[in-house]
């Protein structure tokens, strides 16, 4: 694990140290180093930092002004380091994970960076669990999608009436056209009704002869006349002649 970290404080010397105190431990990656608040918002905004050791007082802005600049829940794992420590309660206020007072000792900063790696590691875990959920999300919501459509544009005229494909009872061939039958109504659809019947659910609606396809949840009655034909009845009342074929897609989906 590389732990991406910014050093943010206007003293040299102070940086100095803490670089060489932290070049000791393979894990820290120092990225960037910061001489005033001001750097140091503009590093957390343009790239991606896993801990961050922010010095309280500095030009351009303090490390309090930092944390009001960025955000707290946009902050990275944060060590704050300073040479007072009259400012420590107000350091864990802003969720600093730690408090560091200049000059930092080594054996202290280990403790830190212990409890530095914890975290860093519960992010990540955090992050991964989220990113998991996420796309669990993601397969749910496409598995769940249908691939046939569920609205229809129906144009009459200036109008374009928008039609639920479960609320059509029936379908009926018009020349280059295709006559729904929704609720009482017919609307007309420019498209020839085989190329409709390749885009419906086959599961729900089934062609009964050359010029007609039902919804077969509005469908109560199947009647045979001899061999060949017949006819269905509609919940609407309505009626649509049947071909052996139909008669058999229908027999074999309501047998399911």
């Amino acid at each position: 694990m590389k732990v991406r970290t910014v050093i943010a404080d206007d003293e040299p010397l102070a940086r100095d140290r803490l670089k060489l105190l932290l070049s000791s431990d393979a894990e820290i990656e120092i990225i960037k180093e910061c001489r005033n608040g001001k750097e140091a918002v503009a590093t957390l905004k343009a790239i991606q930092v896993d801990l961050l050791f922010l010095d309280i007082q500095m030009p351009g802005g303090g490390g309090f002004d930092v944390i009001e600049a960025i955000g707290l829940a946009n902050m990275p794992v944060t060590v704050f380091v300073t040479a007072h420590n009259e400012y420590a309660v107000e350091a864990f206020e802003v969720q600093a994970l730690d408090y560091l007072v200049k000059p930092i000792e080594r054996q202290r900063l280990g403790e830190a960076l212990t409890r530095v790696k914890e975290r860093v590691r519960l992010n990540e875990a955090f992050l991964a669990r989220q990113e998991i959920s996420s796309v669990l999300k993601t397969l749910q919501m496409v598995a769940g999608q249908s691939p046939y459509p569920q609205r229809l544009l129906a144009k009459n005229g200036n109008t374009d009436s928008v039609i639920c494909v479960s609320d059509i009872e029936w379908i009926e061939a018009a020349d280059y056209y295709v006559c729904l039958h929704v609720g009482g109504k017919q609307h007309l659809l420019r498209e020839s009704i085989k190329a409709l019947e390749t885009k419906l659910d086959p599961h729900k609606f089934v062609r009964l002869h050359r010029s007609a396809i039902v919804n077969i949840d509005h469908v109560r009655e199947i009647h045979r006349d001899g061999r060949t034909d017949g006819w269905v009845l509609l919940s609407t009342g309505e009626r649509v002649r049947l071909n052996r074929t139909g008669w058999q897609k229908l027999i074999a989906l309501n047998a399911v």
